[in-house]
């Protein structure tokens, strides 16, 4: 995966690699662009979560 791309948290960028310290980096994405839109992508998920557990609560 040396070619994977990264989101670090630290540098707030895209990162090519391995390069920070794996608690700073979301990934592995496939190309630089998805590593780019990663906290969108976060957000999303969290969201779509987030829906589900208050389906899961309410029953429904």
């Amino acid at each position: 995966m040396a070619d994977s791309w990264y989101y670090c948290l630290k540098h707030k960028r895209a990162e090519q690699g391995k390069r920070c310290w794996f608690a700073d980096r979301l990934g592995p994405f496939p190309d630089q662009a998805t590593a780019e839109r990663a906290l969108e992508i976060v957000r999303e998920r969290n969201a779509a979560e987030d829906a589900r557990d208050r389906q899961w609560r309410d029953g429904s």
